[in-house]
């Protein structure tokens, strides 16, 4: 699949089949989350592979909008690492980079996904670190949800001209 078509096909699936991703084709996608561009090239990223039934269907006691991770074989956590930052504040920018790279990449690859967020909700962000144990220096911004479709949700056409302004506004 080319990436234009992955862009114009992905949508947010939150139904999945009970079948395993294995493990290979989720390190091609994480590799892909990890050729995303970041300030400096700093790529201040760190992952968190979540397939434990009971993390999974514990997820939604931390974003109630992740309900469907109780269902899906598995769950990447994308974390900005400050330690690795060179620009503050950019490790957003660069995990959402790597982000959309990872849901592209699944997506190429036929397998279904959907973003839930949980930076900057402080109280999501201290949920999801306290229960993974992660250090204070390493912030959760995203939860992916991903799996093999089991819902097929068609595309459309989402240009509107009218947010397209040159030179000035």
């Amino acid at each position: 699949m080319d990436v234009l078509e992955a862009i114009y096909q992905r949508r947010s699936i939150r139904k999945y089949t009970d079948q395993p991703v294995p493990e290979e084709l989720v390190r091609e996608i994480l590799a892909a989350a990890m050729m995303a561009p970041s300030a400096g090239n700093a790529q201040p990223w760190q992952f968190i592979v979540i397939t434990e039934r009971e993390t999974l269907a514990r997820v939604q006691d931390f974003n109630p909008h992740a309900g469907m991770a109780a269902e899906a074989p598995l769950a990447i956590m994308i974390c900005g690492d400050l330690d690795l930052e060179k620009f503050p504040g950019f490790w957003v920018q660069d995990c959402a980079a790597a982000t959309q790279n990872l849901l592209l990449a699944a997506q190429a690859r036929g397998l279904g996904t959907v973003w839930t967020g949980i930076y900057p909700m402080e109280d999501r962000v201290a949920s999801f670190s306290r229960h993974f144990g992660l250090p204070p220096r390493v912030i959760p911004m995203a939860l992916v949800v991903m799996g093999w479709p089991a819902q097929k949700i068609k595309s459309e056409d989402r240009f509107k001209a009218e947010r397209i302004h040159t030179e000035t506004w």
